[in-house]
């Protein structure tokens, strides 16, 4: 397939370039606007490759992507591309409704047309992969439950709420014009070339640099953790296989607090990296005031993709965790630049920008 991913230079899209070059996609569509979170350095893996290609674009110019669409003869779209940070949302929700709305109204418009001009063949085998997130249901109780594809939206952020609006938008192209769309919706994913404002890769950085572990509440949110690697096949499975007009929820079973989440870190480091004075690192845990609207909880049944599709994640927390701290600990160069350079270090190091 010669596949088009907006965002593709963000932490989850550029995980779907290197996978699909990997693993012989006939051409690779890189669609990025290059914001504060797009990073071609995490594509250097694939750069040079000739089945990939970049284009540095904004979702809301509808014909700049029809024209890349046929340039390219592209056979899929996959839709990536958003603001992510849920912090960032409450600061600034606007930004938000911008990219996560507009712009993917303004995609769907340019897919429409991309696809009206195919023959029957190629509109046949067309699809609209947009990627969603398991916030716009809402939050669960600690006590139990799960999120399954029919679970009611009820978005607590401004982050979650516009994707629920854009969710809604691909059903209604679908609907009124048939456009053979999928959808999927992940939990929280967790690997290589993770922006540093996200719980894990913050904690990891912070770590090292023995500045404050920050934690929203007590810690006893709990997240479900899907590896970034697993997530990227899930999604080349729903785009090739996916039945159109349907969503898939993607899950790998790990759900932890938050709490624990940090003090695994901690653990890990202190035997791959101990601290001069010989204390753990878990004294650096700081708990802060907890952010508005704060989900206590999420936990996906991922059933439907396994049953249907015979996916399954590869990576364990635990191992996955670990791996993890190592490619931060040996890849300094990536992330190095984004503290000193593109980010105010001190908030970044701060209490109040803790965790997804």
């Amino acid at each position: 397939m010669r596949v088009l991913i907006t965002g593709g230079a963000g932490f989850i899209g550029s995980a779907v370039c290197r996978h699909l070059v990997a693993n012989g996609a006939e051409r690779v569509v890189n669609v990025d606007k290059l914001t504060y979170a797009g990073n071609l350095q995490s594509l250097r893996a694939v750069d040079n490759h000739p089945n990939y290609a970049f284009y540095r674009a904004d979702i809301r110019n509808e014909q700049s992507l029809l024209d890349i669409m046929r340039l390219e003869r592209v056979d899929a779209v996959m839709h990536l591309a958003a603001e992510s940070h849920v912090d960032r949302s409450i600061d600034g929700p606007g930004a938000f409704a911008e990219t996560n709305v507009l712009g993917t109204v303004r995609l769907l418009c340019a897919a429409l047309a991309y696809w009206s001009e195919l023959g029957p063949t190629a509109r046949d085998r067309f699809r609209f992969h947009h990627v969603s997130t398991d916030e716009v249901f809402g939050d669960l109780p600690f006590s139990g439950g799960v999120f399954v594809e029919g679970t009611r939206y009820a978005p607590s952020s401004p982050y979650a709420a516009s994707k629920a609006a854009a969710d809604h938008f691909v059903r209604a192209w679908h609907q009124t014009y048939g456009l053979p769309v999928v959808l999927s919706h992940s939990s929280n994913n967790y690997g290589p070339f993770h922006f540093p404002e996200k719980l894990i890769p913050l904690t990891i950085i912070n770590a090292i640099e023995e500045k404050p572990l920050p934690l929203y509440g007590s810690g006893a949110n709990v997240r479900d953790w899907l590896h970034v690697d697993d997530h990227a096949r899930a999604l080349e499975l729903v785009m090739r296989e996916g039945r159109p007009g349907e969503s898939y929820n993607i899950g790998a079973r790990a759900a932890r607090n938050n709490l624990s989440v940090v003090e695994s870190i901690c653990d890990l480091l202190d035997i791959r990296l101990p601290r001069k004075d010989g204390k753990s690192y878990r004294d650096l845990i700081t708990l802060v005031a907890d952010r508005p609207g704060h989900d206590r909880r999420y936990a996906i049944d991922p059933s439907k993709i396994e049953r249907e599709l015979g996916w399954r994640p590869k990576q364990g927390f635990e191992a996955g965790l670990s791996d993890t701290i190592d490619w931060y600990l040996a890849n300094s160069w990536w992330w190095e630049p984004i503290r000193r350079e593109r980010y105010n270090g001190a908030r970044l190091g701060g209490c109040h920008r803790s965790v997804a």
